[in-house]
């Protein structure tokens, strides 16, 4: 296997012609690389104006291998051919390297470059790429690659280190400046027998790894490209070696090589805008820094970045001022249900288990950078736009389920939660969610409502002014998604979850239920206790329906099997029962407690209803039909019979129904239809819900 490696750019902030120098101070051998044993001119080329100096070396090394080894291998040193082509006037040094001995069995090719510095004509750059081949090697293939890769580490981390050793030596001998080359001052005017053509330095060979990998002086002063679009070759999209240390921590040129890498490859093929460099570093530490296998899994994250994170309104934001990363989550303007249906349960929790890891990494990252051990984070909650439908049971349920495996598996790594921007609807939720969390952890919770958070105790306490989110009246730019309705195209259906064997959450939840012209589908809930709730949430998957619910003091009659009497039928699409009976007359045997809905094809729709009077009540969904078609007169089992015929004259729901009790209900209904709130902590009390006798909260 070829291993490649590909520098940063390494930046002195020194000319050019003082780093030329001081480099000239290495040969013909270093003390500070003991390796690095002798090296000989093989040969030397000067042009008459002396901008042009191409020189190649023979240089002779001591590895540092097993005696063993060396015994096998008939040799104590190993050759390498350098070529070194200096340009002067273009202010550029280009290094080729390639190994003399066993060029048969290894094939070692490297490129270096020193450059001046796009932005800073006075500063330098530095890069090298590398590969190494091993083809055979008296079957210490693997032993000989190792010690190849860790010679080279050991110079690697030597290089910056040898030239501001040779710097602070040539500012100790009164040499701090060298000017730059300047045409000969015979030629005062661009003849032709001072200038027929700009010198030409020698062909240089550069290996393939280095062409792959690597750039040339050319491109990285090539500042042309649209900045819109920066190329692989633009001096913005390059990492700097003091960039790296400073905001990525303290990596190994090989870990470095594999982010320049695996960015760079990004860069040439994915489309868009590519991850964060912090982003890209997460995958490769994941896989041990095996570029291959980072860079599946990162493939397969942007797939579903592009398909779903934009919708999941979340993401790292700073630090508090304790420390602590922050996590900010626009937990109001995300939606919980089309996320679920679209992911799936079990991968949405992967997901959350991931930023819990990332969390963790964080805090050992500030740990370092502060001083004092970090192994908490703080998270930031947003509640602007919570409404009813991120009370979608089924979505609760998810969470319940979230909360319980991070709380088992992530003990104590939760600092603080500020829940900012809370509306009235937030008591139900924290309901439900409350007995799940444990004591502790409850204790954390920082909870304000409307703009609170702006006033004392509010967030300049726990966060610092500079990076409070623009979206929360700060002046910092947070990248944070915006959330939205994830569209229904990427929902997933009951097929696709069953093909990828993961257990369709829809199984035990949700059931699906036929609707035909004269024959609807209804459903019975029986309240003991007044004042509880009925909650709803349906889909409809083909056709127009007509949404009721009915009350009634007496059971109706259970369906009955007989093929006149049937009130019962199944389908392959699924079930439909009829409970009404067709003699009862509305206003008499049964009453109606919601306006009737209309809901069209392809529309979710959810809602709840707080009952008045305990006894029987009856969710329908009823075919929707032209007003020409109500007058028909046929029996109702006949025209089920017909209607199946007709497949335009049926339609299909997926819903789920649940009671909850008052008790588990805090807050009135008609209090839920508002976004704004006047209280700045939960309190033990509960409002009555009597102060909203029937009330019905529908969104789509």
């Amino acid at each position: 296997m070829v291993q490649k490696y590909q520098s940063p750019v390494r930046v002195y902030k020194h000319p050019f012609e003082l780093i030329m120098a001081a480099y000239e101070r290495r040969f013909p051998t270093c003390p500070l690389i003991p390796m690095f044993v002798a090296s000989d001119t093989v040969s030397e080329y000067k042009s008459e104006d002396e901008a042009i100096h191409v020189i190649e070396r023979r240089c002779k090394l001591d590895i540092d291998a097993p005696r063993l080894l060396k015994k096998i291998a008939g040799v104590d040193y190993v050759y390498f051919v350098q070529k070194n082509s200096l340009n002067r006037r273009e202010r550029t040094l280009h290094i080729e390297a390639y190994n003399e001995t066993f060029s048969n069995r290894v094939i070692i090719n490297e490129h270096c470059s020193y450059t001046v510095h796009p932005d800073n004509e006075d500063w330098t750059c530095f890069e090298q790429s590398a590969s190494l081949d091993i083809k055979s090697f008296f079957g210490f293939e693997s032993t000989v690659e190792k010690i190849a890769m860790k010679q080279y580490t050991s110079n690697i981390k030597k290089g910056k280190e040898i030239i501001e050793y040779y710097l602070k030596q040539l500012e100790e001998e009164g040499i701090t400046f060298v000017p730059r080359w300047t045409p000969p001052v015979a030629c005062k005017s661009e003849s032709s027998t001072c200038h027929p053509r700009r010198p030409v330095s020698p062909a240089i060979n550069i290996p393939e790894s280095a062409t792959k990998e690597g750039l040339s002086s050319k491109e990285i002063l090539n500042t042309s490209s649209s900045p819109s679009e920066p190329t692989a070759g633009t001096p913005d999209d390059k990492l700097d070696a003091d960039y790296i240390k400073r905001y990525l921590g303290d990596l190994t040129p090989m870990q470095e090589s594999c982010l320049i890498r695996l960015r760079q490859w990004l860069q040439e093929t994915h489309k868009g805008k590519i991850p964060k460099d912090e982003h890209i570093l997460r995958f490769l530490r994941a896989r041990d820094f095996n570029i291959d296998k980072a860079r599946e899994i990162l493939c397969q994250s942007l797939t579903w970045r592009k398909q779903h994170q934009d919708y999941y309104a979340g993401g790292w934001h700073h630090h508090d001022k304790d420390g602590r990363p922050l996590y900010v989550l626009r937990l109001g303007q995300m939606d919980t249900k089309g996320l679920v249906r679209a992911l799936g349960e079990e991968a949405l929790l992967r997901y959350v288990l991931s930023i819990n890891e990332e969390g963790l990494r964080r805090c050992e990252e500030n740990t370092k950078v502060f001083g004092r051990p970090i192994s908490s984070w703080t998270c930031l909650v947003d509640l602007e736009g919570l409404n009813m439908r991120h009370l979608w049971r089924p979505g609760v349920k998810a969470l319940l389920r979230i909360i319980e495996v991070v709380e088992a598996n992530y003990p104590e790594t939760l600092g603080r939660l500020l829940i900012l921007r809370a509306p009235r609807v937030f008591p139900v939720l924290w309901t439900l969610v409350s007995p799940f969390i444990d004591d502790n952890t409850r204790k954390k919770f920082l909870i304000y409502a409307g703009n609170d958070y702006q006033g004392p105790g509010g967030l300049l306490d726990y966060i610092d002014k500079e990076i409070i989110p623009d979206f929360l009246g700060g002046e910092c730019m947070c990248e944070v998604p915006e959330g939205g309705l994830v569209p229904k195209s990427l929902y997933r259906t009951a097929e696709e979850l069953e093909n990828e064997d993961i257990k369709l959450w829809t199984e035990t939840i949700y059931q699906s239920a036929s609707v035909f012209k004269g024959a609807p589908h209804e459903v019975l809930i029986q309240i003991v206790d007044a004042s509880s709730v009925i909650t709803w949430d349906f889909d409809v998957c083909k056709g127009d329906i007509v949404f009721n619910i009915f009350h009634s003091k007496r059971a109706p009659q259970p369906p009955k099997k007989d093929s006149l009497g049937a009130h019962s039928i199944t389908s392959p699409g699924g079930n439909n029962v009829q409970l009404i009976d067709k003699v009862w007359q509305l206003g008499r045997d049964y009453s109606m407690v919601e306006s009737p809905l209309i809901c069209k094809e392809g529309e979710s729709v959810q809602g709840s209803h707080v009952t008045r009077w305990p006894g029987f009540y009856i969710l329908q969904w009823k075919f929707h039909s032209m007003p020409a078609c109500a007058t028909t007169n046929l029996p109702r089992v006949d025209d089920v019979l017909a209607s199946l015929q007709v497949s335009s004259h049926k339609c299909k729901v997926m819903y789920y129904t649940e009671v909850i009790g008052s008790e588990d209900f805090r807050g009135s209904m008609t209090s839920l239809e508002s976004s704004h709130s006047g209280f700045s902590q939960l309190s033990a009390a509960t409002t009555s819900s009597s102060q909203s006798h029937s009330s019905s909260m529908i969104s789509r």
